[in-house]
């Protein structure tokens, strides 16, 4: 059976930035990232982020984010993979989709599988939705 959630998330925490390359104007970086979510999942999440910034802008970030919490009344975790980017710097062009990483859930959220995206409104609100399954 296929399970749909969403609600939204709040930044919690978003550590400076730490440059570690930058050539021909493309600088990467690595950020902690803390959230809380609300909604389908209530929970808590920690994220390690590569990004990439062009002059044009914010242009990609690839992570992977443990989530620790309670999903449709099944408490558990999973392991989230990032991947994201702009076309042009812009919110108008980008993408920003979630693949729950198989054999990563645990307690009641072990067999977890599936696929997210973020969205990100106008005046700043994250939303999120999932689409997944359970062995």
């Amino acid at each position: 059976m296929t399970f749909q959630a969403s609600g939204t998330f709040d930044i919690e925490a978003w550590d400076a930035e730490k440059p570690y390359a930058e050539h021909d104007g493309a600088k990467m970086t690595r950020v902690h990232v803390g959230k809380q979510f609300h909604g389908d999942l209530v929970g808590a999440s920690s994220t390690e982020l590569i990004t990439v910034e062009t002059p044009a802008g914010p242009a990609a970030y690839v992570g992977v984010e443990r989530v620790e919490g309670i999903m449709h009344g099944r408490e558990g975790t999973f392991v989230l993979q990032h991947s994201a980017g702009s076309e042009d710097g812009t919110p108008d062009t980008q993408w920003l989709r979630w693949l729950i990483v198989p054999t990563s859930g645990t307690g009641e959220l072990a067999g977890i599988r599936g696929t997210g995206q973020i969205t990100i409104a106008e005046d700043g609100t994250h939303t999120w939705s999932l689409e997944y399954t359970l062995d």
